[in-house]
């Protein structure tokens, strides 16, 4: 049972996308490159370096107390200053000579207490001038200062340069690289989401590697069929719809030749031409699917006013609002209004007399949405979800009429903005029925400032 566990643990921190895992991937190798380097060169260079240094440094303090360093005259301690550069200091003339402003190092003081077999504190100042402080085991009331010339901060410039460039390059190629074997794959990305939304774009360019080119050619090929098979359903509705509305129109003709004592025959001939071209509306309605008309920027609020006050004129229906102040978007006016009457059409037709539609911002202000619930009986829970298929009807046994192409019609011209639909039965009784519609992430941003500025 660990096992699994560990394994989920393990797959949580890994990134989902190509390009997080691909970046994951060269971004470790070159950590690893890195600091195998730097060990290597620690080891290798550095080291044997620093073991000379305090090699010869323990050598110069034996060779300088094989006699009393107090027995030297100031002349021998001169000459002693001008070819070795060594000075030799008590506490008070270390300290003004910059002894405090040395540091410890720890393993210098091992290597050279080691060789001189005591203790021997090591202390370094660095800059411009590189000086090794160093307290001798023989004397300890004095500091000798000796200091190391072409050994300071900027001669290890080169290095932490190599480091850097090598570091920058590395990253930069693989950056490139990951962007390249990237870039295709989310081209192929937002074409499939055009193309889930019934835009067909132009074919993509083959580009990048030869697996990613034979998946972008295939790509090309299934929505060039896809929308050839658009244009002819497009195409066979039309023809099917004229060819439909030319006998009806005959059979509209043939009734009005009845006699009077017929009226009631012509009167049910007329009803069910209305519904049949009704439908044939519909039919040609859900295979253009609404793509004809431009973005535009309107308030929701504003279409969702329009289409109430549409349905003042009956007195017998009775609509509650609730809409709370909304962005302006960019959307096809004329098929939301039609989601939106579509909707209230529903939810009066079968829900009940009396209506609530509300508005509002959702997910972290990156939707609007519209809501709206009848006081019904709701619909069977195993049901909702065979709303939005074609020429079904949640509602057939209660003899609804119509072609069940409705809530398709209006899904699609959702899902052409980006939306999203949601049945729900209300935990109070009755149907809500509701959209969202996305906020552009430019709207999202001076809707944050005006929300900060109130």
């Amino acid at each position: 049972m660990a096992k699994p566990a560990f394994s989920q643990l393990f797959t949580r921190f890994i990134p989902s996308s190509t390009f997080a895992q691909t970046a994951l991937l060269i971004g470790g190798l070159l950590f690893i490159n890195q600091l195998v380097s730097y060990l290597s060169v620690t080891h290798y260079f550095i080291s044997p370096s620093y073991k000379q240094i305090n090699k010869l440094i323990s050598n110069q303090i034996n060779t300088f107390f094989v006699h009393d360093i107090n027995d030297l005259t100031e002349e021998q301690k001169w000459k002693l200053r001008q070819t070795t550069g060594m000075r030799f200091h008590d506490e008070v003339s270390a300290l003004h000579a910059g002894l405090g402003n040395a540091t410890y190092y720890d393993f210098m003081s091992q290597q050279v207490s080691e060789q001189l077999q005591a203790f021997t504190e090591i202390r370094i100042k660095s800059g411009e001038d590189y000086v090794v402080w160093i307290k001798p085991p023989q004397n300890t009331d004095i500091w000798i200062s000796i200091p190391l010339a072409g050994a300071n901060e900027k001669s290890l410039s080169p290095l932490t340069m190599y480091f850097i460039v090598i570091g920058a390059l590395s990253v930069t190629g693989g950056w490139l690289f990951v962007r390249r074997l990237n870039r295709p794959l989310q081209a192929l990305q937002t074409a499939a989401r055009k193309v889930g939304k019934g835009h067909f774009p132009e074919p993509l360019p083959l580009v990048g590697s030869t697996e990613v080119v034979a998946v972008t050619e295939a790509f090309n090929k299934m929505s060039q069929g896809i929308k050839q098979l658009e244009s002819d359903r497009i195409i066979m509705t039309a023809g099917i719809s004229h060819d439909l509305r030319t006998p009806l129109t005959r059979i509209r003709l043939a009734s009005e030749m009845l006699p009077q004592e017929q009226e009631w025959v012509k009167d049910g001939i007329d009803h069910d031409i209305g519904d049949l071209n009704s439908i044939i509306d519909q039919f040609i309605d859900y295979a253009r699917q609404d793509q004809q008309e431009a973005m535009e920027t309107a308030n929701l609020n504003d279409l969702i006013s329009e289409s109430v006050d549409a349905r003042s004129i009956e007195a017998n229906h009775n609509i509650e609002l609730d809409l709370k102040p909304l962005p302006p978007i960019k959307l096809r006016i004329i098929g939301i209004k039609r989601v939106i009457e579509n909707l209230i059409e529903n939810a009066f037709r079968y829900g009940s007399d009396k209506i609530k539609i509300k508005s509002g911002l959702v997910e972290n202000n990156k939707y609007i949405f519209c809501a709206i619930r009848d006081f019904g009986d709701g619909i069977d829970e195993s049901k909702l979800d065979d709303l939005f298929t074609p020429f079904m009807q949640g509602d057939a046994a209660r003899g609804s009429s119509g072609s069940g192409l409705g809530l398709a019609i209006v899904k699609r011209i959702i899902e052409s903005h980006g939306g999203k639909m949601q049945f729900k039965n209300h935990p109070d009784g009755g149907l809500n029925a509701g959209f969202a519609l996305p906020i552009m992430a430019s709207d999202r941003i001076i809707l944050a400032a005006k929300s900060k500025n109130r």
